[in-house]
């Protein structure tokens, strides 16, 4: 079984950019999220707008990889940043797509990691912090567009998922720390999972209430 593997964005801005994909392939409709490719559909937790995306071919893996960007900001600067990661497959007589394990920036920071079915989607989420990074290359379009990134802890839900081997879906959502309306520590070891309490604790079980219902919502359709 072939294993697509989700390279780093970083690594596609120092590769370069093929294509921009269509964003009717995918796009927000309010808070619903809604792909033609492969046909699925679910509930953002806020109103998203959309502000980039590439596409990259993967010969050796037979797959063509498209990303796409969408932000919540305050004025010019950056609250909420959603990336959706879609494999597709480009060899019919190629095996079926599968993926890696979800690995952690950290275990310190992890605070779930766990499968989840829901109908005929297979996937695994996690649940971590992480640190925006403004200087990372997969974020310099977004900030020639004028949008500020923060060098804020935020926190982070993946989620992916194999549709019928096909392609290979992927999300990260992330969201400031500091615009859950509560003061917090800029100090990353209160955040380890072992001293969370608090604030921070309570910042932290709203955001993963936020993503888990944006990940159980999803609506798959059959091919």
């Amino acid at each position: 079984m072939k294993k697509i593997l989700f390279i780093c964005f970083g690594l596609f801005m120092v590769i370069g950019i093929v294509t921009s994909p269509s964003a009717k392939e995918l796009e927000i409709q309010g808070k619903r999220l809604v792909s033609q490719k492969p046909p699925f559909a679910l509930v953002v937790p806020s109103e998203f707008r959309f502000v980039h995306s590439f596409s990259h071919e993967n010969p050796g893996e037979n797959s063509l990889t498209r990303g796409y960007f969408f932000v919540k900001s305050e004025g010019k600067e950056m609250e909420e940043m959603l990336i959706v990661q879609i494999s597709d497959k480009t060899n019919p007589q190629g095996a079926p797509m599968t993926l890696p394990p979800l690995k952690p920036y950290t275990e310190k920071r992890l605070y779930a990691k766990e499968k989840m079915k829901k109908g005929d989607v297979e996937g695994e989420h996690l649940v971590q912090l992480m640190a925006w990074n403004p200087e990372a290359p997969s974020l310099q379009p977004l900030l020639k567009k004028g949008i500020r990134i923060p060098s804020h802890w935020a926190l982070q839900g993946q989620f992916q998922f194999n549709y019928v081997g096909e392609h290979a879906v992927s999300f990260r959502y992330s969201k400031d720390v500091r615009s859950f309306g509560m003061m917090v520590s800029d100090d990353g070891k209160q955040w380890e999972k072992e001293l969370l309490s608090g604030n921070e604790r309570k910042v932290y079980d709203s955001f993963r209430k936020s993503f888990m219902e944006m990940i159980r919502s999803i609506e798959v359709r059959n091919p």
